[in-house]
């Protein structure tokens, strides 16, 4: 069963959300507030594929739960739920660990498509988890190696800890090194193609993956900027 939980502090807003999901099948789970939210997943051991998060919520904000929960889980699918004028909000929620942020007002076939999108991601990574193969294929550029099948990046040995949509973009520049990869190809190939958003999550996760694959973030040397296109990897 797809399995979502939703933090959101206006019944209304919870309440349209919770049923739009279950009329698409989704198991949902609600909270009022962000430490229910937590006091909730951490009772069921985290069981859940997407967790829809508002930022401003009593007790405690979204922003900190969504810290929170990308500290205990990589795996786990996080959207953000933001108003128009939180636009240093969404780039702060990306930056912890958020997979997307739905903008209110939204309407149900925005929501669905980002929800879909983020619970494609965790279904794939958790097939992937169990269906173990007995040789792992790779992608090996020095001093990275990609495993695409443990779904795991390496640098001279060493594990760097991804979500899901950072390994689906690297996976991406992987299969393409050297060329250059618009903000919009980017978009397609790991959003999706009926991805509502803007291109500014394509740059905050290039941003919070030079912090983790770059020996110097601000002066990077793999993941370079095409000007007045995209990104590539050298």
């Amino acid at each position: 069963m797809k399995k979502v939980l939703i933090a959101e502090d206006e019944s209304a807003i919870r309440e349209i959300i919770s049923i739009t999901l279950k009329r698409a099948g989704y198991e949902v789970t609600e909270a009022c507030d962000g430490q229910q939210a937590l006091d909730i997943y951490h009772s069921s051991n985290g069981q859940f594929d997407v967790v829809l998060l508002d930022i401003m919520m009593p007790n405690v904000d979204g922003l900190e739960v969504c810290k929170q929960l990308r500290n205990e889980s990589s795996t786990v699918g996080i959207i953000m739920l933001t108003a128009k004028t939180q636009e240093m909000d969404k780039v702060s929620g990306l930056l912890m660990g958020a997979d997307d942020y739905i903008t209110k007002p939204f309407s149900p076939s925005e929501l669905m498509a980002r929800v879909d999108s983020v619970y494609r991601r965790v279904a794939i990574n958790t097939q992937t988890t169990i269906q173990q193969p007995v040789r792992a294929d790779k992608i090996t550029l020095e001093p990275f190696e990609l495993n695409l099948r443990n779904r795991t990046l390496s640098k001279r040995g060493v594990f760097i800890e991804l979500t899901q949509v950072e390994f689906q973009i690297i996976e991406y520049f992987f299969s393409n090194p050297g060329m250059a990869l618009s903000r919009t190809d980017i978009l397609k190939e790991v959003w999706g193609e009926s991805y509502f958003g803007d291109e500014k999550v394509v740059d905050v996760n290039i941003r919070r993956l030079r912090m983790k694959v770059e020996d110097e973030p601000s002066i990077p040397k793999h993941l370079v900027t095409v000007w007045g296109m995209g990104y590539k990897w050298n």
